[in-house]
């Protein structure tokens, strides 16, 4: 009953004229940047400040939380319509999106995401009411080691789900940390893997690799078979409406994955990426027709839509609570709170009330508007596939060297991005999957920091990572992730034999 009051004490300062403009503004402002590849949440949030310091604490949160989530729930559309995730988190999206859209189910794809989007960010707006104190103890508990086993655990829970070959999973996920950590080392100032450029100083921005990866290589993948200029007339949108037996079937993964996400969320610096794999990787392995993902599977992309909507809103769980950033957009946020006057942390429940409930009551608001927004959209967004396929392969690379160029405006980043095209195309024709190299990317820097970190505090000892329950039953569980197919598939070719 207490969280209840709060909660309507919450509404009411979010159901102020105000307020639900600035709602209606920050999820509108965000879905469209999540829909276009290279601005993120992080540079709009940044350019926000300004406007939000003259604000009250809670609107000017309520406004930032708006972009902020809005932009998880926008950054599927790239996803699935060009095959080019601009924010890291709809990346997992975009392995089953994409296919279907090619299949001429784009409109299918985007209603699913927008549902699974929807569910996801309100179960775990439900979560975040009544647990989030409990919870911010909880991810305190949490040091250096088990983070490291936690990062561990999610590249090998990837890495084992690669199709053909294990090993070529290990060698792409290898290729991804080796990336993540290209530049200088800012605990020793060592230049690493920079081949003397000055260029790579400051290492490989996310964007740069995930546009070259996936969207430049789509490209390069298409001219290679001939452009595509002479496919069998189809229908690129599809139906909206769902069937009863395709909501039975993302019923229980968008579940699974809004409760799986929200609590990845809460452990700082895990955030949305790692729950939306963890949500992909946890429903292929769960589905009877896990072999099909990748392919067009609806279960792979209600999966990870839920799954970092859901922990788009835990990540609130520490930065309001312990005053803890989990991302770099929530350090921005962390950034404007103290700015507007605000000290996120164990007092913030009594201090102020108004900031913390008036957000999560907002995110409840902004959640129905998102839907709503995207929804009556779909039919339009998708027609971008109806474009003949010179001009579609043109916006695509528009889309991608804009993105890329935008964020420092460097020739180098443009020759980069082709690189990555490149590899991305090698990867696609010689079986490699592109997944675990995205992962380790995205992990390779926070594990390195966690293993440092740990190693410090315990003097060198490496057993650290072991005596510490967490971080063991973490390490056991990533061994078995990748032990248990190498096993799978070594008793499937000893039956295989003997039933010969």
């Amino acid at each position: 009953m207490e969280s209840l009051n709060n909660l309507m004490y919450g509404f009411g300062i979010a159901l102020e004229p105000m307020n639900i403009a600035y709602v209606f503004f920050g999820v509108f402002a965000g879905t469209i940047i999540g829909m276009l590849p290279g601005l993120g949440p992080i540079s709009a949030l940044a350019l926000m400040i300004p406007i939000t310091f003259a604000m009250e604490p809670s609107s000017g949160l309520i406004l930032m939380a708006g972009v902020y989530y809005g932009a998880i729930f926008g950054g599927s559309t790239s996803s699935i319509l060009l095959n080019a995730p601009g924010v890291a988190g709809t990346v997992a999206t975009s392995f089953d999106g994409y296919p279907m859209a090619k299949q001429g189910m784009a409109g299918k794809a985007l209603a699913i995401a927008a549902y699974a989007s929807f569910i996801g960010g309100t179960v775990s707006i439900v979560f975040l009411m009544l647990v989030a104190p409990l919870l911010g103890k909880v991810a305190v508990s949490f040091g250096p080691a088990e983070y490291f086993s936690l990062m561990v655990l999610g590249l090998t829970a990837v890495v084992s789900l690669s199709d053909k070959s294990l090993v070529k999973g290990l060698i792409a996920a290898v290729l991804g940390v080796m990336i993540s950590i290209m530049g200088i080392d800012l605990q020793t100032g060592t230049e690493r893997y920079t081949f003397g450029s000055a260029h790579l100083l400051d290492g490989i921005d996310f964007l740069v690799v995930a546009l070259g990866i996936f969207a430049l290589a789509e490209v390069f993948y298409i001219l290679l078979r001939g452009g595509g200029g002479k496919e069998a007339p189809r229908n690129a949108i599809g139906s909206l409406k769902l069937s009863r037996s395709e909501v039975s079937q993302i019923a229980p993964p968008i579940a699974r994955s809004s409760v799986l996400g929200f609590f990845t969320g809460v452990l700082p610096g895990a955030g949305a990426t790692i729950g939306s794999f963890l949500g992909y990787s946890m429903e292929k392995r769960l589905a009877k027709d896990g072999h099909t993902f990748g392919k067009g599977n609806i279960k792979g992309v209600a999966a990870p839509e839920a799954a970092n909507n859901a922990a788009c809103t835990g990540s609130f769980v520490p930065l309001l609570t312990l005053g803890v950033p989990g991302s770099g957009t929530t350090a921005v946020l962390l950034g404007a709170l103290l700015i507007m006057g605000v000290s996120p942390g164990p007092m913030m429940l009594e201090n102020r009330p108004d900031v913390f409930w008036g957000v999560i009551a907002s995110m409840y608001i902004g959640n129905i508007f998102l839907l709503v927004l995207n929804l009556p959209l779909i039919p339009l967004i998708a027609k971008i596939l109806d474009m003949p396929k010179p001009m579609l392969l043109s916006l695509i690379l528009i889309f991608c060297m804009v993105g890329v160029y935008g964020m420092s405006f460097s020739i180098f980043d443009l020759l980069l991005l082709l690189g990555f095209g490149l590899l991305g195309l090698g990867m696609r024709l010689f079986g490699f999957p592109t997944a675990p190299l995205i992962l380790g990317l995205i992990l390779g820097a926070i594990m390195e920091e966690s293993m440092r970190r740990a190693l410090q505090i315990s003097g060198g000892d490496w057993s650290t990572f072991i005596d510490k329950p967490i971080s063991m039953w973490l390490l056991i569980i990533a061994a078995l992730s990748l032990l248990l197919p190498l096993a799978k598939r070594g008793l499937t070719k000893m039956r295989s034999p003997a039933a010969s």
